[in-house]
């Protein structure tokens, strides 16, 4: 029940990092909507590995096969069945790992939870599992932008120490997101991080980051009080993707250290609607949209997978060194030592982050829908 997120537009994933494939199914997504597998295909090419120095080697097409519910080109209103293939499986990079609760992992916690887990990769909780997240996040982004005309745009707002300044929420697009390898539209941050990326890879360490995302054109009124709250179904979403450690919406942690009368919003006439002055809500007021564009930021920590040799103990208790081989990626998302891990996934988390802002919205806009 908890590899499924939504209530009227539901998905359910399933799959590991090394079994044959990842997928999800996709239900109650409406009839009529035109769907092909070009529409889901771009953002998994975004996210998937080896699309460029920043990522791991591992070398995966990620296409996306859709299995049902759609004809001729259109949704048939029945269950979406999406499935991509691991091709590029190495179960034995992680052999010597078993006995091994690999540190900050999820090996620990899975084997005392379920008595078993999947100890080539992490399993479920591996990134791999996110190209379900996307591939559903991106039939959630065709309905938003055509039954809703809303906009979903996130980009990298730090890497390490690397801060980016604020860009312009209402003209940022995806172009500009990835015109380089690290997914910052701003062409000084990105060469600073890119080449931080590339200091820690080289002393076999790693980095975390923040990515940032808005949502335009969300109208008002989305959002189910009290516990469906709009930014509380969007702190679930965003903490439920691997390495995630923080959210915050609007002013966020800032806004603690701000005056009222600083950190109001006051009303004002806009195009014939109400909208605010300033937007230190983030677009969302008692957990309802207020029409202005949603602004939130998440943070990853460093990936807990580095080049250099760590301490620690096998499940039994005996102490055990692990030691550094294989290919290194220095940035979010941890995988096995001896395996192949990401030079730096903040970049690949943009579309991930996309996509679980996608499905939350597009579930809240068909929950009104039918309150309309």
């Amino acid at each position: 029940m908890f590899s499924t997120l939504g209530t009227v537009f539901k998905v359910t994933t399933f799959g590991e990092s090394h079994c044959a494939g990842v997928g999800v199914v996709v239900d109650g997504c409406p009839s009529r909507l035109p769907l092909v597998e070009a529409d889901i295909q771009h953002q998994l090419d975004r996210r998937r590995p080896g699309q460029s120095r920043l990522s791991t080697d591992r070398n995966e097409a990620d296409s996306v096969v859709i299995l049902s519910g759609t004809e001729n080109g259109l949704t048939l209103g029945s269950p979406i069945g999406l499935l991509v293939l691991n091709k590029d499986q190495r179960p034995t990079d992680y052999a010597s790992m078993r006995q091994v609760p690999r540190p900050s992992h999820a090996d620990y916690t899975y084997q005392i939870k379920y008595g078993i887990r999947a100890a080539s990769g992490g399993g479920r909780s591996s990134a791999r599992e996110t190209i379900a997240r996307v591939a559903a996040g991106a039939v959630a982004e065709k309905l938003l932008r055509e039954r809703f005309g809303m906009e979903i745009v996130a980009w990298v707002g730090a890497v390490g120490d690397v801060d980016a300044p604020d860009v312009d929420l209402l003209t940022v697009d995806r172009a500009g997101v990835d015109r380089f390898d690290v997914r910052c539209p701003h062409a000084e941050s990105a060469e600073r991080m890119m080449a931080e990326i590339a200091r820690v890879k080289a002393a076999k360490d790693s980095l975390g980051g923040v990515v940032v995302c808005v949502c335009r054109n969300v109208p008002a009124g989305l959002g189910e009080p009290v516990f469906g709250k709009t930014e509380a179904l969007l702190a679930q979403a965003m903490l439920s993707i691997p390495a995630t450690k923080g959210f915050e919406i609007g002013s966020g942690f800032s806004g603690a250290r701000m005056l009222g009368s600083r950190h109001n919003d006051p009303f004002v006439a806009k195009d014939g609607r109400l909208g605010t002055l300033t937007n230190r809500s983030g677009g969302v007021q008692g957990g309802i949209t207020n029409g202005e564009p949603i602004v939130f930021r998440v943070a990853f920590k460093p990936p807990a997978t580095i080049g250099r040799a760590q301490e620690t103990v096998d499940f039994d208790g005996a102490p055990v060194t692990l030691e550094a081989g294989g290919r290194h990626d220095p940035c979010v998302v941890p995988r096995a030592v001896g395996g192949r891990h990401d030079p730096c996934v903040v970049p690949r988390a943009v579309p991930i982050v996309e996509s679980m802002a996608a499905l939350v919205l597009a579930d809240l806009a068909l929950i009104q829908s039918i309150r309309c």
